[in-house]
């Protein structure tokens, strides 16, 4: 390999393979994942990343050392051009990238519950003066104790 030579000793665990590793890096680049310990944790959680990286779904991340480690031994220079070349590659194909959001949907369980039905009384007649509409930044009133956790209703239950 020109830009990255894998460790060749006989100890420890077997090299990751270069491709492998720079495939990580752009999956963090394009998803903005804000640090190596997050990204080997998205790997390990989402199928698109596994099957993206050609990692079976039975094996773990890299350890999140490993990507500082890559990025410290590949030059500026080869990281320039490896990804000037796969975009040309990406253009030629009529493809192009775009940076992508990652959104967590997952339900977890919150503090958060509905209040009795005599707190949600007082709560509503005190609603009704036009001070108690809203919060002091003008937003609507939630009725639940934990005002920045909320309520949904998953396979018919209801989830706070």
């Amino acid at each position: 390999m020109e830009y990255y030579e894998p460790g060749k000793s006989k100890a420890g665990e077997k090299a990751y393979p270069p491709l492998l590793l720079f495939k990580c890096l752009l999956l963090q680049k394009w998803f903005r994942v804000k640090s190596d310990p997050e990204l080997e944790s998205q790997i390990n959680d989402r199928i698109s990343f596994k099957s993206f990286l050609q990692l079976p779904l039975d094996h773990l991340s890299p350890d999140h050392s490993i990507f500082s480690r890559f990025r410290g031994r590949l030059s500026k220079e080869a990281m320039i051009k490896i990804n000037s070349t796969l975009l040309n590659q990406f253009h030629h194909h009529g493809l192009s990238i775009n940076e992508g959001v990652t959104v967590d949907a997952r339900l977890v369980k919150s503090v958060s519950r509905p209040v009795s039905q005599k707190e949600l009384k007082k709560l509503i007649g005190k609603a009704e003066t036009p001070e108690g509409k809203l919060y002091k930044n003008d937003s609507k009133k939630k009725y639940s104790w934990n005002l920045d956790s909320t309520w949904t209703i998953k396979n018919k239950k209801p989830h706070f």
